[in-house]
């Protein structure tokens, strides 16, 4: 019966490692999927987990449980980074400006709330411990590495502070959802009220989206004139992509002349619709399926990498094939189909013209779904090298003992998010599928969970029964609620933003998905995801620097 044994309790067998690993990540997340009162706490489960399998004496080899911590780490803060990467920079724009405000107002309030506990007990809970109970408090698993990753730089070799953070996590999650609540009673707010000032905003945005009319052309000042010209006259933007003279149904370019009583179909953004409409004349109803000439529409998807970051304009698609693309689908948003917005692997755009010309544009774009089911691991791990160097490299400030370093999860998260939004500039293909992503990401965060679990679990009891677990359960609660209540009411009252929104932005702020699921539920639209995912960039870049910031500049 000894390879039971080796297999059960053998910390240098490879086996065991595997076994273990495997065990502590499926019970976890098998106990994740369970609710109470609908909230679920995921994949942290394998946190709980794996405190559970240490404490009973199930553990591997020191060295290895770091290795499969940090890289678990790095895939999962890379991928978060891709992913938020082609949005980060727009979220800063327009009304993302005051969310994002708001959201860094969260982050600054968790950290002076910790550290005025830190300081008014004196030190009772030691500052690394407190940064551990911080993360806990807002949910936040990449920041927990990137402190640990730091405190590895210090040679710290304290208690494990994924001891204060299994403490306040459980509860940091009902203080968000409880914190969503609670401002809807402080507030007065009625939701039947803000679901029509949603919808009512909603319309006002709309102005932005593509808009597809039939017009026909009634100005006598255009009759004779040429499309080149006729742009030049109106002066916005549009796409004129089929025209109907007579009878006759043909695809326009720069040369063609304007009649009265001709029939066009415009392609433009909402806001530029009633001018144009108002400069060629009046909108009419006509089918362009059934006239003579036999064009169609059908979407095509880029996949071809040579054409990742041209200008649509550069492409000549219209003078060299007679064709038009009217708009760009990129990730579900259509785009306005302007001669200087650039395409990016993973695009959809709308073409249309004559069968065999819009072939030979798919051939050119490549339309193939096969080569982007496959994962572009060259991306991948040339931004994760690029990444890990990037954390490496020190960085001396005036003053301070030890050099700043991203370390591995700063490093890799920031060079994640250039790449996702600049990496067509370097000829870098940065489209993976969504499962990829997650697939990755997943994999990561629970490789990364099971090791911290395992490594903290033998004194886990100890700390909760004979130590200050209470007291890191108090100070959580305490870090999540405060400054969630403050930033709520300051976003309401005086910035006035709708409370679906508002929902969002606290569960964005705390990157907490049971918090966007529960407001999600709540909301029955999409104005709390649109809210968590304007400050999600930005609140995780902050969360993960700012702990490792506080240790070095405090320890």
């Amino acid at each position: 019966m000894d390879w039971i044994e080796n297999l059960l309790w053998n910390p240098d067998s490879v086996a065991h490692i595997v076994f273990l690993y495997a065990f502590v990540i499926a019970l976890g997340v098998l106990l994740g999927k369970i609710k109470v009162f609908g909230i679920s706490l995921g994949v942290t489960f394998v946190l709980f987990t794996g405190i559970l399998m240490g404490h009973f004496g199930f553990t591997a080899d020191i060295h290895i449980l770091h290795f499969i911590r940090e890289f678990g780490l790095i895939l999962f803060v890379f991928c978060i980074g891709l992913q938020v990467g082609p949005g980060f920079f727009s979220s800063f724009k327009k009304g993302g400006m005051t969310l994002n405000l708001l959201a860094f107002g969260v982050v600054v309030l968790n950290i002076a709330v910790a550290l005025a506990i830190y300081f008014i007990g004196n030190g009772r809970i030691e500052l690394p411990m407190i940064i551990g109970v911080l993360y806990g408090a807002v949910t936040n698993t990449p920041g927990l590495g990137a402190a640990q990753e730091a405190l590895t730089q210090l040679n710290y070799s304290g208690p494990q502070i994924a001891l204060g953070y299994a403490c306040a996590y459980p509860l940091g999650v009902v203080g968000i959802i409880g914190s969503i609540i609670a401002i809807r009673y402080i507030c007065k707010i009625n939701l039947t009220k803000e679901d029509e000032s949603l919808k009512n905003a909603d319309s006002e945005d709309a102005r932005h989206k593509p808009r597809l009319m039939t017009l026909e052309v009634r100005n006598e000042g255009l009759d004779g004139e040429k499309l080149s010209h006729m742009k030049s006259l109106i002066g916005r933007p549009f796409v004129c992509s089929r025209i109907c003279h007579e009878g006759h149904v043909s695809i326009p370019n720069q040369k063609t002349t304007f009649h009265i009583g001709d029939k066009v179909f415009i392609v433009c953004s909402e806001e530029d619709a009633e001018a144009i409409k108002a400069f060629v004349g009046k909108e009419v109803e006509m089918n362009w399926e059934k006239q003579d000439m036999p064009l169609v529409s059908r979407r095509i998807l880029v996949t071809k990498s040579e054409i990742n970051g041209k200008k649509l304009g550069d492409l000549h698609f219209r003078t060299s094939y007679g064709i038009n693309i009217t708009r760009v689908n990129r990730s579900g948003t259509d785009l306005f189909a302007d001669p200087n917005l650039k395409l990016q692997v993973g695009d959809r755009v709308m073409v249309v013209g004559q069968e065999d010309a819009i072939e030979s544009v798919a051939h050119v774009l490549g339309n193939s779904l096969k080569r982007l089911d496959h994962p572009n691991i060259i991306t991948i791990f040339v931004g994760i090298f690029l990444g890990i160097f990037l954390g490496s490299l020190p960085i001396a400030f005036p003053g301070m003992p030890t050099p700043v370093k991203l370390g591995l999860a700063g490093g890799p998260l920031v060079v994640a998010i250039l790449i996702g939004r600049f990496g067509y500039k370097l000829h870098l293909v940065t489209y993976t599928t969504m499962s990829a992503n997650l697939m990755l990401r997943e994999i990561g965060i629970v490789l990364f969970l099971a090791s911290v679990g395992i490594e903290a679990g033998a004194n886990f009891v100890n700390t909760v029964v004979d130590g200050d677990g209470l007291l890191y359960v108090g100070s959580g609660i305490l870090i999540t609620i405060i400054p969630l209540l403050i930033i709520a009411i300051i976003g309401r009252l005086h910035y006035k933003i709708n409370y679906f929104t508002l929902m969002g932005l606290l569960a964005g702020s705390t990157t907490d998905p049971p918090a966007l699921a529960y407001s999600t539920q709540t909301a029955n639209n999409d104005a709390p995801a649109v809210g968590y995912s304007t400050v999600y960039p930005l609140t995780m870049f902050l969360r993960i620097i700012s702990g490792q910031l506080i240790l070095l500049l405090m320890m």
